[in-house]
């Protein structure tokens, strides 16, 4: 049913949008990690709705309990079991989407696939479904840390047209999240949110580009063939609602050079090999090469706008509906959090899949 992901660190996301709770299973969690509700709760308080006049106003906590997995302090090896309430629910809110098929949602494909859905906010479909997976990638990124020193860092790079720098090599948590935009370019920051706060009392909305560094990943992770490590990043990131597009190191852009402007030149660096530009974005033949892996994912612009548009019932009738309930004018500021735990996610899976095959 595509409610899981990952090989050896595996997670399990379940819960609906407004039903009583939400939360995940990790299975493949490695033991003795220390571990407590208080590693998780910070990478929940950055998804979590209602931090700013930017995102929905909906009212949660997100306060997540650990239900397994963890005695004393430290992880068993067992599946972690993770809930978290859901406080603030309005199903009235959605009682027309009932009849009637919300553009640009999973509405229609959903009622054509299983002939039942939760119209309730979009149940399994809504972008409240994505707690699970960060509570679990903030175990993963614990892991990652403190077994091999991986830094995970996303920031938005672009909201509509307005494109920001982010130094990939530089860029840090901190400097992230000293706006509620989610931009490290205070002067590029204050553009966004001006422009996102204009669409927002227009009824519409904006969508944006997500830019991630994983920064001090060991050479050899990831797979060759089908399990490349960019292949399984792109699947993860790709997963997260409203997601449109991927690309690694050069992306798109890299189809305008030569292939010898474009390849990665080797040098020794003491004793390490490394790669005097990086448009490889750290990865090379599906496996890490040792440099800051780096992507871009693009998320299009949220479909529930608070404007009149064309749609149909479920009987199959032209009619309109006017978006109704409490949405985010730009996905992009949440969706930094849920790009770092997918990514966080990939990468726990792979080193462990690593360890498996190396000699002792």
């Amino acid at each position: 049913m595509g409610n899981t992901f990952g090989h050896l660190f595996r997670v399990t996301t379940w819960g609906e949008s407004h039903g009583a709770a939400i939360g995940a299973v990790v299975d493949g969690c490695p033991p003795l990690l220390p571990l407590a509700e208080a590693d998780i709760q910070p990478d929940l308080d950055r998804r979590a709705p209602g931090q700013s006049h930017l995102v929905t106003q909906r009212r949660e906590s997100d306060t997540v309990r650990i239900l397994s997995g963890v005695f004393e302090g430290r992880t068993l090896g067992t599946p972690i079991s993770l809930m978290i309430v859901n406080e603030d629910m309005r199903p009235g809110d959605y009682r027309e989407i009932q009849e009637k098929y919300r553009p640009s949602h999973a509405d229609y494909t959903y009622d054509a696939k299983y002939g039942t859905r939760d119209w309730r906010g979009g149940g399994r479909t809504s972008a409240r479904e994505t707690a699970g997976r960060v509570a679990a990638g903030a175990i993963a990124r614990k892991l990652l840390a403190t077994r091999w020193g991986v830094e995970i860092v996303a920031c938005v790079s672009k909201v509509g047209t307005l494109v920001a720098e982010c130094d990939v090599e530089t860029v840090t948590r901190a400097a992230v999240d000293r706006t509620p935009i989610r931009c490290p370019d205070p002067a590029a920051a204050e553009r966004m949110i001006a422009a996102v706060e204009a669409v927002r009392k227009e009824g519409d909305s904006l969508g944006g580009v997500v830019t991630c560094a994983l920064r001090h990943c060991p050479v050899g992770w990831g797979e060759p063939v089908f399990d490349r490590l960019e292949a399984d990043l792109a699947k993860a990131v790709l997963s997260l609602p409203a997601s449109k597009g991927f690309e690694i190191g050069s992306g798109f852009a890299g189809t305008d050079l030569t292939g010898r402007a474009h390849n990665d030149e080797y040098y020794m660096d003491g004793d390490r090999v490394r790669t005097r530009t990086n448009r490889s974005g750290g990865v090379q033949g599906g496996i890490a090469n040792g440099e800051t892996i780096y992507f871009r994912v693009a998320f299009k612009p949220t479909a529930t706008i608070v404007r009149e548009q064309r749609t149909v019932t479920v009987r199959h009738e032209d009619t309109t509906l006017t978006g109704r309930g409490r949405h985010d004018p730009c996905v992009l500021p949440r969706a930094v959090p849920m790009v770092e735990a997918m990514a966080a996610l990939v990468l726990a899976d792979h080193a462990l899949r690593h360890e498996a095959i190396r000699p002792k």
